[in-house]
């Protein structure tokens, strides 16, 4: 005799819903299969001739530029009752990818993404077409083993046997995770308890380092207040000489310092903390060390820089996002861990009947989400299989290479030009600005400018697109010249 089945149907609105006005025969599907095929289908022909054709064409514009009130209306934004005709938003979908930035060109400079891979974005759509969630192994089977194999790799790529880690939507999220984790180590009861009865902690970082920090002190009740900014040498690296006198001062104080967050490759100078000499200091002081390599971290595929993350084995964690120096396409970032307690899913976990029952038929160790705080956790993980896979280790290395020869380049042409040295005019705060609006006037490339400290604005420019060549760096420098006459 078959034991029975209990079965629960979940209605939305009420026990006794009413019958509903039906507008489409119940036999039918809302959304007809064909037609919504050859829109997929004419879609991506227009992302194929103006995304990856045009948008990576040095001879086409970086950006098509207009003012929002007049793209708000050439793009239609209004939402209306009723639908719009195949060939109207075939018409806005090519409108959208017109006035979008071409950030794969390879004279889009501006940001710490850019270019294009296209293994990795064969991956995105196919996760796109796929449309899965990445918490249990009954879910996302391929995925799960994908994501465990990628982190195995960077984990012996950070000098690691074995560890612990997850994709995350972001850097910033992936800094914060480590200093959750550092906090939950320490003081477990944390997660019940919460805030009530723990002492006043401390973070320490430095002075370059990413926002992110501050924001994570706040979104974790720590407080900005308590984190502590270290000096930097000419270089913007952390002065760890700086970093024990203040580690003392906050003991002193009544502070429990807890957490140091190192930064490999800052975002404005791209410089790299002495990993080793801080590593020594937080095992002195029995302190978590992380390491936000989300703009760096790539550097541990070269041969020729990685020693620039010396002693980075030695952290706790490791923050790296694969979408910027690798151009694995957004989002694409990862939080590795040393630990091998599970301290990741003890920290994080729910466990939630309804998705990780204990008495599956399969390894229960396969179904991942209880380590994320997220539920819904998008698939990031397959880009950068699919693009190392392509291009083996040594073709990401031949990238990070490449993106270093291009810089030292840059530099060495910009020593050759006087003017890109002397800042003698008594408005200079405003040539950035000009310039800037000016470049996205003309839509000829995209580079990003700000001002540091008591510095003036300045260009920051960003060049590790594997798209781009010295004829780009040239064209940067002449344009650059043309864009600032008569100022």
């Amino acid at each position: 005799m078959c034991p029975p089945v209990y079965m629960f149907v979940e209605i939305t609105a009420g026990t006794q819903p009413k019958e509903p006005a039906l507008l489409h025969d119940l036999n039918e599907p809302l959304i007809e299969h064909a037609e919504g095929q050859l829109f997929l289908t004419e879609t991506f022909k227009i992302i194929l001739e103006e995304v990856l054709c045009k948008g990576t064409d040095v001879k086409e514009k970086v950006c098509e530029w207009k003012e929002p009130e007049e793209l708000a209306v050439l793009l239609d934004l209004e939402l209306r009752d009723t639908g719009e005709p195949q060939g109207k938003l075939l018409k806005r979908v090519k409108d959208v990818a017109k006035y979008s930035i071409k950030t794969s060109h390879p004279r889009f400079f501006n940001q710490l993404f850019a270019g294009v891979d296209y293994h990795s974005m064969a991956g995105r759509f196919l996760t796109e077409a796929l449309n899965t969630n990445l918490y249990t192994y009954e879910i996302a089977p391929v995925f799960v083993l994908v994501e465990a194999e990628v982190l195995r790799g960077m984990h012996r790529l950070v000098g690691w046997t074995e560890g612990d880690g997850i994709f995350c939507p972001g850097g910033s999220i992936s800094n914060m995770y480590a200093m959750n984790l550092a906090r939950y180590q320490l003081f477990p009861e944390i997660k019940s308890r919460g805030l009530w009865g723990l002492p006043r902690l401390t973070i320490f970082t430095s002075a370059e380092s990413h926002y992110s920090v501050k924001k994570g002190a706040a979104l974790l009740g720590i407080g900005t207040d308590h984190v502590i900014l270290v000096k930097v040498d000419d270089g913007g690296r952390m002065i760890p000489e700086d970093l024990e006198e203040k580690i003392k001062l906050a003991k002193s104080e009544g502070s429990v310092p807890f957490l140091v967050s190192c930064t490999s490759g800052t975002t404005v100078k791209g410089a790299f903390d002495p990993l080793d000499h801080i590593a020594n200091l937080c095992e002195k002081y029995m302190l978590w060390m992380h390491v936000d390599a989300a703009w760096g971290g790539s550097v541990l595929f070269s041969s020729k820089h990685r020693h620039l993350m010396k002693g980075v084995d030695r952290a706790n964690s490791v923050a790296w996002n694969p979408h910027k120096m690798l151009v694995a396409g957004l989002q694409c970032s990862a939080l590795l861990l040393r630990d091998t307690t599970n301290l990741l899913k003890r920290c994080h976990s729910a466990s939630a009947t309804y998705l990780f029952q204990q008495d599956k038929f399969y390894d229960v160790n396969l179904d991942t989400g209880d380590k994320s705080v997220q539920c819904s956790r998008k698939v990031d993980c397959l880009k950068l299989w699919l693009m190392w896979k392509a291009v083996g280790s040594a073709g990401l290395e031949a990238r990070v290479d490449k993106a270093f020869i291009h810089a030292r380049y840059l530099v060495e042409q910009m020593k050759k030009r006087e003017g890109f040295h002397l800042l003698v005019s008594i408005s200079i705060t405003l040539v950035a600005p000009l310039i800037k609006e000016r470049m996205m006037k003309e839509g000829t490339m995209m580079v990003g400018y700000q001002p540091q400290e008591n510095r003036v604005n300045f260009f920051r420019v960003v060049a590790f697109s594997p798209l781009i060549s010295q004829k780009d760096m040239d064209f940067f420098l002449n344009e650059i010249e043309r864009l600032g006459k008569n100022m």
